[in-house]
C-alpha cells in the first residue's frame, strides 16, 4: 500500500514523496526513522490511482468557480510559505471534484519537471484565461507570485459576485417566460382541441379569432412533434450560424441597441473590461500586451473592433485618452477619467474606480430592468389569457343568443 508524505528533517528542510507499507502505522514508523516531523501522512486511494491514470487520458477543465476557489487558495499558501508544489499536492487532496484534480495535478507535474507554473498554465487555455496567464507570468517575473495570486482571488470573486447578480435578478423573468410559452404549448397542443370540439355541432358562424386558435390548435396536435424537432434545428442554426464573425457581429449590434437591457450589456462589458485593464497594469503588463488580452476576453464582436483599432492607435503613439475617444463606442466618463488617469500616473488606480462605478451602474440598470418586466410580463400574461378565453366563450355566447330570438 502506498503513502504520500510531507515531512520536516532536523536541518527544517521540508520534503516530501511516497512511501510503500502494509499499513498507517508502520508508514509513521519508517518516517520516524528518519527522525523527521510528519506534516502529512496520507494513503494513496484507489481513486487518487485512477485520477492519475486520467491525467494521462483527459485534460480536464476548470469551470470559473472553481478557478475562483483554486486563485483564493494558493493565494493564501503561497503567502503562508507554501512552495508550489506542496500548495498544489494540498489542492489536489482536498478537492473533491475530478476536473479540477486533473487540471491542478497536470500544473503539479509541469513544476516537478522543471518548467514554470505559466508554462503549464498556456498548454490549458481552456481552465486559464489570456489574462491570468498574463498575470501569473508577471508575479513569476517580479517575484510577487502571492500577492498576484492575491489581487487576482479578489478581483474573481468581485466578477463571481457581479455575475451572480446579473443572472439571478433575471431568473424570475426567465422562468416566468418559459412557463407561459410551455402552459401555453401544453394547452394548445392538448386541451384546446378537446374543448373545441364541441363546436364542430353548433351551427353558428365562429369568430375570426375563434376559428384562429382552432386552426392553429388542430396543426400543433397534428404536427407537434414537428414543431418541437423544427425548434431544436433552427437552435442549431442560429448557434452554428453565430460562430461566423458577420453574423455575430449583427448580434452583438442588436443587443447593445435593446431596450432596457442592452444598457445592461453595455455596463456589464464595460464593468469586466475596466477591471481587468487595472489588474494588468497594476501587476505590471505593459498596456499594449494588456490591451491585447482585453480584446481577447471581451465577448462582444463591437467592443473587440474597438480594442483593436484603440490597441493600432496607442502602438502609433496616442494615448489611451485619446484613442477610446475615437472609437465612439466608449461613454464620456470612461474617455475623461481614463486621460486624467494617465496624466496623473495612476491609470491603474483610475481604472478600477470606474469598474466600481459601472457595477454600481449596471446593478441600477438591472434593477430598473426587473421593475419594469414583472409587470409587463403580467400584463401580457392578462392580454393573451383575455383572448383565449373571448374566443372559446364568444361563440357560446353566439349560440344562446340565436337560440332566445328563436323563441
Amino acid at each position: 500500500m502506498q503513502f504520500d508524505y510531507q515531512i520536516i528533517d532536523r536541518k527544517h528542510k521540508r520534503s516530501h514523496g511516497t512511501i510503500e507499507a502494509s499499513s498507517m502505522k508502520e508508514a509513521r514508523s519508517i518516517l520516524k526513522e528518519k527522525e523527521a516531523f510528519i506534516v502529512r501522512l496520507k494513503a494513496k486511494t484507489e481513486i487518487f490511482k485512477n485520477i492519475q491514470g486520467l491525467r494521462r487520458n483527459k485534460n480536464g477543465k476548470l469551470n470559473f468557480n472553481s478557478l475562483v476557489d483554486f486563485t483564493r487558495q494558493m493565494g493564501i499558501m503561497i503567502n503562508a510559505g507554501l512552495s508550489l508544489v506542496d500548495a498544489l499536492s494540498i489542492i489536489v487532496d482536498q478537492t473533491k471534484d475530478i476536473n479540477q484534480k486533473l487540471v491542478i495535478g497536470r500544473l503539479s507535474d509541469y513544476i516537478k519537471s522543471g518548467s514554470s507554473l505559466s508554462t503549464g498554465m498556456t498548454d490549458m487555455p481552456d481552465s486559464f484565461p489570456n489574462y491570468y496567464i498574463s498575470l501569473i507570468k508577471a508575479g513569476e517575473s517580479s517575484g510577487k507570485l502571492d500577492d498576484v495570486f492575491l489581487r487576482l482571488a479578489e478581483n474573481l470573486e468581485k466578477s463571481r459576485e457581479f455575475r451572480g447578480k446579473v443572472s439571478g435578478a433575471l431568473v424570475y423573468p426567465m422562468l416566468i417566460i418559459i412557463g407561459i410559452v410551455v402552459v401555453a404549448f401544453v394547452m394548445m397542443t392538448f386541451v384546446l382541441p378537446q374543448l373545441l370540439e364541441m363546436y364542430k355541432n353548433f351551427d353558428v358562424e365562429l369568430p375570426a379569432t375563434t376559428q384562429f386558435i382552432i386552426n392553429f390548435s388542430n396543426f400543433l396536435s397534428k404536427f407537434w412533434p414537428l414543431v418541437i424537432v423544427a425548434t431544436f434545428v433552427a437552435g442549431v442554426l442560429l448557434r452554428t450560424l453565430l460562430t461566423k464573425p458577420r453574423y455575430r457581429r449583427i448580434l452583438d449590434m442588436y443587443l447593445i441597441k435593446m431596450p432596457v437591457f442592452g444598457n445592461i450589456i453595455q455596463k456589464s462589458i464595460l464593468v469586466e473590461t475596466t477591471r481587468t485593464l487595472s489588474i494588468l497594469i497594476q501587476s505590471g503588463v505593459p498596456l499594449l500586451e494588456s490591451l491585447t488580452i482585453v480584446k481577447r476576453t471581451t465577448n462582444n464582436a463591437l467592443y473587440r473592433e474597438a480594442f483593436e483599432d484603440i490597441y493600432n492607435d496607442v502602438e502609433k503613439g496616442r494615448s489611451l485618452g485619446e484613442s477610446l475617444a475615437s472609437s465612439g463606442i466608449f461613454p464620456a466618463i470612461f474617455v475623461q477619467m481614463t486621460s486624467v488617469g494617465e496624466r496623473t500616473g495612476k491609470l491603474d488606480d483610475t481604472l478600477l474606480r470606474l469598474s466600481k462605478y459601472f457595477q454600481m451602474e449596471s446593478e441600477l440598470a438591472i434593477k430598473t430592468a426587473t421593475t419594469l418586466i414583472e409587470p409587463a410580463i403580467l400584463v401580457i400574461l392578462g392580454l393573451g389569457v383575455g383572448f383565449l378565453i373571448t374566443s372559446i366563450l364568444t361563440p357560446i355566447y353566439n349560440l344562446t343568443g340565436s337560440i332566445g330570438s328563436a323563441r
